[in-house]
């Protein structure tokens, strides 16, 4: 996998000149998340909307149908490799929280595998009398048997960690335990971690993440753990990992200064070695090779490599002082490298080719890498599903729009399906097209649309436009039942954007708008919408849009800046106070995409758009659905809180629902999740159907 793509999202930049005083903010008060005042508005709030919406007559079949798609003992439990086991997580009706299961290869592969329970989080939450939300494993490589489990509490990225017996299926008595915090851990032998989370006051970057990595000692105290590295507060933070390969473990230490730069560093014996390559690159190890995808041209070896490119080298020859890469992959102009993963010996490389999906898998031949396409087709992505260094077994899926996620298995016999969702809505007579608008300056914009073959192009569908447009994250064609059920079964038309700030074409594409280049993701954005009124798909009274976290900003931008273009604005988990972002939780991590807003001249151009300062008197804004939750400590609810309530005191009606659970999403549990869609499905469909 790609080291940067496994981390946790942060930065501050070093000290600027402050802006101007700002005027007082209102209602600042509800930045306190749990506090009494905060709550009862949270309260109110909430009964006010479920009141309206969960009465209207498509509430309960939505939440019925989404129950149901959400709890179907149909979904593909998807496979996590360890060993010769196969583990999955499953969550369900009976048991709501989930449980952490295996199987044996055969079993998996078999009509009905035969799964053993290996942790119960339902009956540990009763237990311990609290809500945990199941947030992974790390497991002692080769044998699997002492794992680290992750405990959330409602869903938080804040973790307890706890060492787990998969043999005796119990938590090791005396074992190692990491009390709650933003905290990454590897193991190093049985009987020492590498740590990073909260050691105490200091030992946190003004991001929110770890400031140093320790190396902790089973039957040792947790401060006296030796400090492997520690970085400055104002960075984004330090990460402890660790990779194998089929010949070896490396263990490693990850150092992030901003967001789109980091190191890498192995540890050998006690010291950790710098791996000199650029910030923005990420790594993979497959055998003796390390692999780097480029985001920049990097002059190596007396070659300049292209950014994009997948280059490769032995690593030790490349820590003995050698540059002679070898190209694995070098993309075209409309085409990328989504990830990389590894067997034990194939390097499998997703790419997108004009946001199409396809699966490549490299290999080393008498020194050279050569590579073939893995057979999948249609419209739609492709992704690993799981692998091993063990052996060159692997797991990926395929999936689109209308066509059901479909789990393959790639081995010495070829390719063959594992697994096939059921059809869970009726795709009869759907169609997917792709079309492309053009932005204020020029580009190309490129997105998809969902709908019934032969609508009547007159401008009454009522449509859902949804993108995201930063952060290099690609927005690819996907299997949504949810969305399949309650809207595009219902006449709806689907739209996804591919606008810039994603990765649809590479670095580039991202880059393009970033700091003060914002405002051409929301063109792009803007651009779409008035497209699909340009070809009478829809109308600005039918169309609707919607956006989460980065993608909520999007969305809340768009609401601003054009409002007579949109009737209906879902805003979730948003950014909407760019003036303080960077003061809120995790918020300081995601200045190398916005700016600084204390520096004077990066905050002018973010205050052109930051949606709670942009909102304004005497303005035709459609009434807004924000959703949030509680125990979201990456984006502060904060943010949606208190622009709910600042278009309230100038007179704009707004929904708004906040769930008390669900970290950085719209619940842990899938009734839960299902109220939080039905919400949010029927608030459109009330304001583009009706």
């Amino acid at each position: 996998m790609k080291l940067r793509n496994a981390l946790v999202l942060g930065l501050l930049l070093p000290a600027a000149p402050l802006v101007a005083q700002q005027p007082e903010d209102p209602f600042q008060w509800l930045e306190d998340v749990e506090g009494a005042r905060s709550m009862e508005w949270v309260q109110a709030h909430n009964r006010a909307t479920t009141d309206e919406l969960e009465a209207h007559p498509a509430y309960r079949p939505i939440y019925d149908r989404t129950l149901q798609i959400l709890n179907s003992r149909e979904r593909i439990a998807f496979p996590d490799v360890r060993g010769e086991w196969i583990y999955n997580f499953w969550q369900d009706q009976e048991k709501p929280r989930g449980v952490w299961r295996r199987t044996r290869w055969d079993s998996y592969l078999s009509a009905t595998p035969q799964w053993e329970t290996v942790l119960d989080v339902d009956s540990l939450s009763r237990a311990e009398s609290v809500a945990w939300s199941w947030a992974g494993a790390s497991c002692l490589e080769p044998q699997e048997r002492l794992c680290l489990v992750r405990l959330s509490r409602g869903g938080a990225d804040a973790v307890q960690v706890r060492e787990f017996d998969t043999q005796a299926r119990r938590f090791v008595e005396g074992g190692f335990f990491l009390p709650e915090a933003k905290q990454s851990i590897a193991w190093r032998g049985a009987d020492a971690l590498i740590v990073g989370r909260d050691f105490g006051e200091g030992t946190m970057t003004t991001s929110g993440y770890p400031r140093s990595v320790r190396l902790w000692r089973r039957g040792t105290p947790l401060q006296s753990a030796t400090t492997l590295m520690e970085v400055p507060a104002t960075d984004m933070g330090v990460w402890a990992t660790s990779i194998r390969t089929a010949d070896r473990t490396w263990y490693a230490v990850s150092h992030r200064p901003s967001f789109f730069e980091g190191t890498m560093h192995l540890l050998q014996g006690d010291r950790l070695v710098k791996l000199d390559l650029p910030l923005d690159a990420d790594v993979s190890l497959v055998r003796d090779q390390m692999a780097v995808y480029l985001r920049s041209p990097w002059q190596a070896g007396g070659t300049t490599h292209p950014a994009g490119s997948l280059i490769a080298m032995p690593i030790d020859r490349f820590l003995a002082g050698q540059r002679n890469f070898q190209v694995v992959v070098q993309p075209g102009e409309r085409s990328t490298i989504q990830d990389v993963s590894a067997t034990r010996d194939f390097l499998l490389v997703s790419m997108l080719n004009n946001v199409r999906g396809e699966l490549r898998k490299f290999s080393l031949r008498d020194g050279r890498w050569t590579g073939e396409t893995v057979p999948a087709s249609g419209v739609g992505s492709v992704g690993v599903a799981s692998t091993s260094p063990d052996h060159n077994r692997f797991f990926f899926s395929f999936t689109g729009f209308t066509q059901p996620t479909t789990l393959f298995l790639s081995d010495e016999r070829g390719v063959r399906e594992v697994r096939r969702l059921p059809a869970m809505f009726n795709a009869a007579g759907l169609v997917t097209e792709q079309f492309e608008a053009t932005s204020k300056d020029g580009t190309r914009v490129p997105y998809f649309v969902v709908r019934k073959e032969g609508v009547a192009l007159d401008g009454t569908n009522p449509t859902l436009l949804y993108a995201y447009g930063g952060f290099e994250a690609a927005q690819t064609p996907s299997y949504n039942a949810t969305v399949g059920a309650a809207w595009l079964e219902r006449g709806g038309v689907y739209v996804l954007a591919n606008i810039r700030g994603g990765g649809e074409f590479g670095p580039a594409w991202h880059r393009a708008g970033l700091k003060e280049n914002r405002q051409r993701v929301y063109d792009d954005f803007i651009a779409v919408a008035e497209d699909l009124v340009t070809r009478r798909i829809t109308t600005p009274r039918r169309l609707g849009i919607m956006g989460g976290s980065n993608g909520g900003l999007l969305v809340g931008v768009a609401l601003t800046q054009r409002p007579e273009l949109f009737n209906a604005v879902v805003v979730q988990v948003p950014l909407l106070d760019m003036r303080r972002y960077n003061k809120l939780l995790a918020g300081a991590s995601w200045m190398a995409e916005y700016g600084n807003p204390d520096v004077p001249e990066e905050w002018a151009y973010i205050s052109r758009y930051s949606p709670y300062q942009n909102v304004r008197a005497g303005q035709r804004y459609p009434r807004v659905l924000f959703t949030t939750t509680t125990r979201d400590d990456r984006v502060h609810p904060g943010h949606a809180r208190k622009m709910a309530a600042l278009m309230e005191s100038m007179g704009y009606p707004v929904y708004y629902f906040e769930n008390t659970e669900g970290g950085h999403g719209s619940g842990v549990t899938s009734e839960q999740r299902a109220r939080t869609l039905a919400i949010t499905y029927t608030y459109l469909l009330k304001r583009l159907a009706d």
